[in-house]
């Protein structure tokens, strides 16, 4: 049966039967939605969850056997496929893997290993990789001296062959496996602040360190801005020395006239090709995985709000919280018809409680308000006092409760808002989409683009 199907079912815990129909749905050109709700006898009952694990693992494992067949016919290109390489791709689990296996056979740009090919210096490297040959180092790197191809004195030789061995560690795909295995169970990602006398929303993270496979999702997300906006500094402290061991355990063949030459390459390949690049790969997998983890919360978040019982029948005061420029009111009836705007100054630094109380209870006595939103941004916790205070002195029962206003004020000057309420100022508008989507949360959270409510909902 084909590896992939047997692969996901392994890994998802169903039966191969279920994966093969989920299978040829996609294929077929059904959508994961559409197969959850309509075609649940041919998937054995696969909820929506699981089916969307099997679309992801179905792309990625397709992605990788695509990529081992590409690599295959690249190396084999060049002559120098070998029934090892084949294994090794056969046994590939992950696309990096496969990477790692094909970097030696890679078009590479000019680098100091290319030309010191170029001047004819891989033999010299062989024989110092080696370490059998009895002969000066020096009397043997002579015969490599040549004018011609600027190789000017024995030792130039010398170390454009340890350029060439300084590369092919770094390609070897076995070490770079080991390294990367010490690094993602001991190395330590470490922030510092680039500006550390300027105030910013990154503070905590001034002198901050933890290790990488414990760090989470949200904290990976708020250090990579904080590294965008110049306010911090990312470093990924390895086991350096563990590293550098294992490296030369596996390279340095005893005490001989090339161990100091060999302990100097290992260190240069290190510092200079593989720390780099291990640098950029833990990034850039734990950036992917604090995204994927950020795109479910987001998702979750989202249900929450679209799905959020609608209130028929009331009357809704939003209420957009504020400091200096003043709470914005508004006031829509039953069916979501905007009645009365007003803005009060109840928080810092008018601190008009007084006559904001006045204000709003006049408008709850006009419009007979039921229900009071409180948007969840900047003021919030100050206005929400305000508000259990002022509704304790209404001649009726009324009561609030606090409302995301994720995307309020990009709906408020949008084309959509402008069009439904051209007279009305653009910042009234944040009021009444809070008190509407409390209201009905679906019809009016839809107006907004979700990257919005995506970005809010990851940044809290």
């Amino acid at each position: 049966m084909d590896k992939i199907i047997v692969t996901i079912a392994h890994e998802l815990n169903v039966k191969q039967t279920q994966v093969e129909a989920t299978i040829k749905l996609i294929d077929e050109g059904n959508t994961i939605p559409f197969i959850a709700r309509y075609r649940k006898e041919a998937t054995g009952g696969l909820s929506d969850e699981t089916l969307r694990a099997l679309g992801e693992r179905l792309t990625y494992l397709r992605n990788l056997e695509t990529r081992k067949e590409e690599v295959t016919k690249s190396i084999q290109a060049q002559g120098k496929l070998t029934e090892e390489i084949v294994n090794d791709l056969e046994n590939a689990i992950t696309l990096a893997e496969v990477e790692d296996i094909y970097r030696p056979y890679k078009q590479k740009k000019r680098t100091r290993a290319t030309i010191a090919k170029e001047k004819g210096l891989e033999p010299l490297s062989e024989i110092i990789i080696k370490q059998e040959e009895k002969q000066d180092l020096i009397e043997i790197a002579k015969q490599y001296v040549n004018e011609e191809k600027q190789v000017n004195t024995p030792e130039e030789a010398i170390q454009g062959a340890l350029d060439i061995i300084a590369e092919n560690i770094s390609d070897d795909p076995n070490y770079r496996k080991q390294i990367k295995r010490i690094c993602y169970r001991e190395a330590v990602l470490e922030t510092k602040a680039s500006k550390p006398e300027e105030k910013s929303n990154y503070e905590m993270y001034y002198e901050f360190n933890e290790n990488v496979n414990r760090i989470p999702s949200h904290r990976i997300l708020a250090i990579n801005r904080g590294e965008k906006e110049e306010f911090l500094k990312v470093k990924i402290q390895k086991s350096e020395d563990k590293i550098i061991n294992l490296l030369e355990n596996r390279i340095i063949k005893g005490q001989n006239q090339y161990t100091s030459y060999l302990k100097e390459c290992i260190l240069d390949s290190w510092k200079r090709l593989i720390e780099p690049s291990i640098d950029r790969e833990i990034r850039s997998d734990l950036t992917e995985k604090a995204e994927e983890q950020a795109i479910k919360v987001f998702g979750k978040n989202a249900k929450q709000l679209l799905l959020g019982a609608p209130l028929k029948g009331l009357t809704v005061m939003g209420f957009d919280p504020a400091y200096r420029t003043g709470c914005k009111i508004a006031v829509i009836d039953e069916t979501g018809k905007l009645l009365d705007t007003v803005t009060v100054y109840p928080t810092e630094p008018q601190n008009d409680v007084t006559g904001a109380e006045k204000t709003l209870i006049a408008l709850i006595k006009k419009h007979n308000i039921d229900m009071i939103a409180i948007g969840n941004g900047t003021a919030s916790r100050e206005s929400e006092i305000f508000v259990a205070n002022l509704i304790k002195k209404a001649e009726h029962t009324v009561h609030y409760t606090i409302v995301s206003e994720a995307g309020a004020s990009v709906y408020s000057a949008s084309k959509l808002a402008t069009q439904e309420y051209p007279d009305i100022n653009v910042s009234l508008r944040g009021a009444i989409s809070i008190a509407r989507r409390l209201q009905d949360p679906l019809a009016e959270l839809v107006k907004i683009d979700p990257k919005a409510i995506r970005s809010r909902t990851i940044s809290t």
